[in-house]
């Protein structure tokens, strides 16, 4: 059996569908996150070298990750709304940079948590930190440029030329600790090379990046069935659920 596809990146359909998976994802991301932080917290040894204090990694590294991937992710739908001018694409790009935002500012708060015990002090102006804080700076740039236009379709098009041009952030983060001497140690889970830590620490890390996710793809697709209703609000099809008291 095919499905066809395109007719979800209609807002009415697509705010059908986001219903159905909401559920799902909200279920998922609860299991994993106990899980995740069962493991964490109560099953993975102490770190020979931080002790207790390393286990802020268990919120910190997925934290740091989903805050990069959705930027990423964040450009790419503001990118096709702009090439394509299609409304769903900007919706969703207006939807996940709120949730973009708060992972980036769980990193920073996190890693000055972090850094106080092993560097002595919450923050400094390393080079992973400081890309990391203007990432949170794009974040908040382009639902404040959002925010102040009127017009959504306009707004849509200056987000996404913020969205697009801060891109360029993205490897700077990530390649931070490889191209200057940073104090931010490097990668612990690398695709070229045997992980640098205790596969307990390990699998309960994976486990709450796989929580972050599924929580993102909740949060995100409800509060772009939000957006949907607001833009959507003069349409029959939403004027008719209203109606059956649904929206």
């Amino acid at each position: 059996m095919s499905i066809n596809w395109y007719k979800y990146s209609s807002p009415s359909s697509f705010y059908s569908l986001a219903g159905k998976m909401i559920p799902v994802f909200a279920v998922l991301a609860a299991i994993l996150l106990v899980s995740g932080l069962y493991v964490g917290f109560f099953v993975a040894p102490t770190d020979f070298q931080q002790g207790e204090a390393y286990r802020i990694i268990f919120i910190h590294v997925p934290a740091a990750w989903m805050s990069m991937f959705l930027y990423v992710v964040m450009a790419i739908w503001a990118g096709i709304g702009l090439a394509f001018n299609t409304r769903l694409s900007s919706m969703m790009a207006t939807a996940i940079a709120p949730t973009g935002a708060m992972f980036t500012f769980l990193a920073l708060w996190t890693g000055s948590l972090w850094g106080k015990p092993m560097w002595g002090t919450w923050w400094v102006w390393d080079a992973r930190l400081t890309s990391e804080l203007i990432l949170l700076f794009l974040y908040i740039g382009f639902m404040s440029l959002q925010a102040a236009i009127d017009d959504p379709r306009r707004a849509d098009k200056a987000g996404a030329i913020i969205a697009l041009v801060g891109v360029v952030n993205i490897p700077i983060i990530y390649f931070s600790v490889q191209w200057w001497n940073t104090l931010h140690q490097g990668a612990s889970v690398s695709v070229n090379q045997a992980p640098a830590m205790a596969s307990t620490m390990l699998t309960g890390m994976l486990i709450m990046v796989f929580a972050a996710w599924m929580y993102a793809i909740a949060v995100i697709l409800k509060r772009v069935r939000v957006i949907i209703l607001e833009r959507e609000g003069h349409t029959a099809w939403v004027a008719e659920l209203q109606k059956e008291g649904i929206a």
